[in-house]
C-alpha cells in the first residue's frame, strides 16, 4: 500500500532523528500492509548497518531488529523451533528476504511468530529511546495485546537477545490454523529443562502467556492453568471463533505434555 502523506525518508536513521509524525522502517511488510495516515517521515534502521546475529562469549545471541526471516533461516535454522516458526510464516522467499525479525514483533499481531519463538527462548529486547536511553523489555512482555506493545513515542526496538542455553533442553510445537495456508489460530511452545516446565501460548490469544511450573505438570494442573486465563483474551476474527481457538489451545497443551513428558 503507498503511504501518500509520507514527504521524507531519513536514511540512514538514529534514535536522535526522530520527531512526532514519524515511523521507523524496517523491512515495511507490517508498515505498509494499512493505511498510515499519520506518518510524515519514514526513518529507515535497514541502512545503519546493524549485524544480523552476534554471538557473545557468554552463549548468548543478539538478533539485531533488523535481521531478515531469512537471514535468521540461514544463521540458526539448524535449530529446529527456529525452522519451524519461521515457516510459520507461510510467506514467499519474497517476503522472506524482506521481513524483519523487529518488525514482527512490533507489528504485535497474534499470529507472529517471531513473537512466539522470542518468548520462548526466554528472549529479552532493548529498546532504545529518541534520547538514546535504553532500556530492556521480557520477550513475553513486550506485546500487550492486538496491534499494541510497550514501546513509548520514538522508542525503537534494536535487538532481541537469547539467553546463554536459550537452545538447551527439549521443544514441542504444535501450530494450527482453519485452512493449510491459513494464518496462524494457535501456535503453541513447550520447553522441558531440567525439571522446569513452561507452556507459551501465542496466535489465540491477543498477548503471549506463559505457563510456568518447577515440574511437568500433572494433566489437570495445566488445564487449570489454562482455565484461569481471561475467556475474553482469546482472539475473535475471520481466522477462527475464540471459542474454537480455546480448544485448540487446550487440545495442543494435552498433545505438548504427554510428548515432553
Amino acid at each position: 500500500m503507498d503511504l501518500n502523506t509520507v514527504t521524507d525518508v531519513v536514511s540512514p536513521a538514529a534514535p536522535g532523528s526522530w520527531r512526532p509524525g514519524d515511523a521507523w522502517l524496517g523491512g515495511g511488510t507490517a508498515l505498509f500492509g494499512e493505511p498510515r495516515t499519520g506518518v510524515r517521515r519514514l526513518l529507515d534502521l535497514t541502512a545503519a548497518g546493524w549485524p544480523a546475529l552476534t554471538a557473545h562469549d557468554d552463549g548468548g545471541v543478539e538478533i539485531a531488529a533488523t535481521c531478515t526471516v531469512a537471514e535468521l533461516h540461514e544463521r540458526l535454522g539448524r535449530h529446529t523451533l527456529v525452522r519451524q516458526c519461521c515457516h510459520a510464516f507461510l510467506a514467499s522467499f519474497k517476503i522472506w528476504n524482506v521481513a524483519t525479525v523487529g518488525g514482527n514483533l512490533c507489528a504485535a499481531l497474534p499470529a507472529g511468530p517471531m513473537i512466539s519463538l522470542s518468548v520462548a527462548l526466554d528472549a529479552t529486547v532493548l529498546l532504545i529511546g529518541p534520547d538514546g536511553v535504553q532500556r530492556r523489555v521480557p520477550a513475553a512482555d513486550f506485546v500487550t495485546g492486538e496491534g499494541t506493545t510497550v514501546l513509548r513515542d520514538g522508542e525503537l526496538l534494536r535487538s532481541i537477545h537469547l539467553p546463554p542455553g536459550a537452545f538447551a533442553g527439549r521443544y514441542a510445537y504444535r501450530r494450527g490454523s482453519l485452512h493449510r495456508h491459513g494464518r496462524s489460530a494457535a501456535l503453541l511452545i513447550g520447553r522441558q529443562a531440567g525439571a522446569s516446565f513452561a507452556l507459551t501460548v501465542t496466535a489465540s490469544t491477543r498477548r503471549p502467556h506463559v505457563l510456568r511450573f518447577d515440574a511437568p505438570p500433572r494433566p489437570t494442573e495445566l488445564a487449570a492453568a489454562l482455565a484461569a486465563l481471561p475467556a475474553d483474551g482469546y482472539v475473535h476474527d475471520v481466522h477462527g471463533h475464540p471459542l474454537w481457538r480455546q480448544h485448540l489451545t487446550r487440545h495442543y497443551a494435552a498433545q505438548i505434555l504427554a510428548e515432553l513428558s
